[in-house]
């Protein structure tokens, strides 16, 4: 039977079903698997605490590896932060403090999935979190990066 097609799926597909999945279901496929596939961009935010035993030369070049990997996965990266050495909340592996970083970035969905591989291989990487970003999470860091939440108190004069 030869099913008269328009683009990449049929237009009509036969009254009587002879495939073994539903046809509501094969017309979704045959969309999902046409040749026009579109990429979308998402946006992410991932922190990461690394051991507290690394230099502050490796910590940054730990900090280049991962941003290097998301360049050649095609992401954009917005925004890199290094918050430094901090106090954990709990001990990790015998560790009470560790170095915290922050990358906020746009990435196809199929990227994180390396990126976290990648987390996972590094003994230096105690603890990550991927975050997907709403637009409104995108609102509040666009405010947090221009210091728009920093209370700055006016000076006030001191009369001799």
């Amino acid at each position: 039977m030869v099913i008269p097609k328009t683009g990449n799926f049929p237009v009509e597909l036969p009254l009587i079903n002879i495939w073994p999945i539903p046809l509501h279901l094969l017309r979704h496929s045959l969309f999902l698997h046409s040749e026009n596939k579109t990429i979308t961009m998402k946006n992410y935010e991932t922190v990461f605490i690394l051991t507290p035993v690394l230099s502050e030369d490796q910590m940054k070049d730990a900090v280049k590896k991962y941003g290097k990997i998301l360049k050649d996965a095609g992401a954009k990266i917005v925004n890199e932060e290094m918050w430094g050495l901090k106090k954990l909340s709990y001990q990790i592996q015998h560790k009470s403090t560790g170095f915290y970083n922050l990358l906020e970035y746009s990435a196809e969905p199929s990227v994180i999935d390396k990126l976290e591989t990648e987390f996972r291989r590094d003994e230096g990487v105690l603890r990550f979190l991927t975050v997907a970003l709403d637009k409104h999470a995108l609102a509040y860091n666009e405010k947090r990066r221009k210091g728009e939440f920093k209370q700055n108190k006016p000076e006030e004069e001191v009369v001799l």
